[in-house]
């Protein structure tokens, strides 16, 4: 491979995760910036908090498309498609992605927890795993109404997950490991909220009338 071909897309990785999907949809659409609001969190759930799901849903998908896409750059570095030069580049392009995502140079290094864009990055890593990490994630939402939780849950499982269905290497196990150790860490004043009971609920299919507050 060659080193500034290597450079290059990671440096594209990096671009992409700094589109702040939440802030530029906030700001254009609506006249606000997110980050002013709610959890200050410059991501899905807090624009879904502040601004509903007609906003979330756009935030949503470009935040995973860009994930997916990032990682997919892999394919313009001139690496051998399943050697282990192209599954540690595809996880350095996965790395760089989120950290444009939770620092990102087109919104003053402001961003989210970059948990959507992982999940766009693990589609293109293990989409078995992703797919039972993301039901995962539903349901515990479903019931508990923490987003956090769900996010942590479904991260813990993934590695498991993958296994599950296949996708056994040692290095991607480790690799979703330590992005399950990133979900715990960008999630620690969640962790503190939900300790002393203050966590933010979060209904994806509404409040119904007997729910108290």
């Amino acid at each position: 491979m060659d080193l500034t071909t290597i450079i290059l897309v990671l440096v594209g990785a990096y671009l992409l995760g700094s589109i702040p999907s939440a802030v530029w949809i906030g700001k254009i659409f609506y006249g606000v910036d997110v980050r002013t609001q709610g959890s200050g969190n410059a991501g899905t759930t807090n624009v879904l908090r502040v601004l509903g799901a007609k906003a979330a849903l756009p935030v949503f998908a470009i935040d995973i498309l860009k994930g997916y896409v990032a990682v997919s750059l892999v394919a313009f570095s001139g690496s051998v498609a399943g050697s282990p030069e192209w599954l540690y580049l595809k996880m350095g392009l996965c790395a760089m992605v989120v950290v444009g995502h939770m620092y990102p140079i087109f919104a003053g290094f402001r961003g989210g927890k970059g948990v959507a864009t992982l999940v766009g990055c693990m589609f293109a890593f293990s989409l078995g795993g992703i797919l039972l990490a993301l039901a995962t994630f539903v349901a515990i939402v479903a019931t508990t109404h923490y987003v956090s939780v769900g996010s942590m849950v479904g991260g813990l499982l993934l590695p498991f997950y993958s296994a599950l269905c296949g996708d056994g290497d040692w290095r991607l196990m480790l690799f979703m490991a330590c992005i399950s150790l990133l979900l715990f860490y960008t999630h620690r004043t969640n962790i503190g909220r939900l300790l002393h009971g203050t966590e933010n609920k979060t209904y994806l299919f509404g409040r119904s009338k007997s729910t108290p507050k």
